[in-house]
């Protein structure tokens, strides 16, 4: 089903938990992808849900996972899987807001490059709900440091982004050990074919929910393409920044020379650049506040660079 508005909280049979969280937040009408995807979830039914970025997807299953969960049971009930660390981290922190007034119920995030030791601890404390990168918690599973095949409502979010960085195994083998589940969900920006065949192979007659972008929720990028040789897109680079003006700007590239390479060339034309792969020191390009200060930004990938880009004008793929 397709959907263009929301409903009231208080009109999909929540706890006073829930209501009580969300009101402290001033947070009273859903968005619709919650609305479409809170009442099915909660009656244990798979869900594969379209909606742009920034819709409220964390709260279209978190809310519902949150009301399953029994804190008197130490075991894993939810897992949520999360490309990237940022996400994970993201959607525990809002998982926590609508737990606030269910005492007993924890949640812990597992993601790379940080250390384990301290994953295991939090594990040790009986978390029901476990949000994780897939390859950090394939690593804990191997290490027997977590058990989810007691879970029973599995949520994949940002699908597409998931399986386009290579996940795709290290899901389904995820997936395959977590039989005990009773509902899937699978919430996405867009609905790739790796996408429908996970939901063709481990969902079973699932709502469909889509949201269309709008005006509200539609994110305020322009976008074009210019094509270039090779050796011309620092060239190119350099002439939209003359021509634009932009205050700060990013760059994604796709190797650590190509990255270095336009960076000096941008320094050589008087342009104060920075570079930041995985051979950099991040800490040397930013500030002691956290923010970029440098004109101009290029970075290895956009997946996992920790970096907020509010402040940023222009970004350049």
């Amino acid at each position: 089903m397709e959907l263009t508005q929301g409903v009231r909280f208080d009109t999909l049979e929540l706890s006073p938990e829930i209501l009580r969280a969300l009101m402290e937040r001033n947070i009273v009408q859903s968005t619709p992808v919650q609305a479409g995807c809170i009442p099915p979830m909660l009656e244990w039914r798979d869900v594969i849900a379209k909606a742009p970025t920034g819709t409220g997807k964390t709260f279209a299953y978190g809310i519902p996972i949150v009301e399953h969960i029994d804190p008197e049971d130490e075991s894993v009930q939810a897992v949520i899987l999360a490309p990237t660390r940022e996400l994970a981290i993201q959607i525990t922190d809002e998982l926590r807001i609508l737990y606030t007034y269910k005492p007993g119920i924890r949640a812990v995030c597992l993601y790379g490059g940080a250390p384990i030791g301290r994953q295991i601890d939090a594990l040790k404390k009986h978390p029901q709900i476990v949000v994780a990168t897939p390859g950090r918690l394939s690593d804990h599973m191997k290490r027997r440091t977590v058990r989810v095949d007691t879970a029973k409502t599995v949520v994949l979010d940002e699908a597409d982004r998931m399986l386009d960085m290579g996940f795709i195994h290290d899901v389904t083998r995820l997936l395959d050990r977590m039989d005990k589940r009773k509902n899937l969900g699978l919430f996405s920006a867009t609905i790739s074919r790796e996408v429908m065949d996970i939901a063709w192979v481990y969902q079973r007659d699932a709502e469909e929910v889509t949201v269309r972008e709008d005006e509200q929720n539609k994110p305020d990028i322009k976008q074009f393409r210019m094509d270039v040789s090779f050796d011309g897109k620092a060239e190119a680079i350099a002439k939209i920044l003359n021509e634009t003006g932009f205050d700060r700007c990013m760059v994604f590239c796709n190797t650590k020379g190509n990255t270095e390479r336009i960076t000096k060339f941008l320094q050589m034309r008087g342009i104060d650049a920075q570079c930041i792969h995985g051979d950099g020191v991040f800490a040397a390009a930013v500030h002691d506040t956290g923010k970029i200060v440098f004109h101009m930004l290029l970075l290895l990938s956009p997946a996992g660079t920790g970096v907020e880009n509010t402040a940023v004008k222009q970004l350049k793929c």
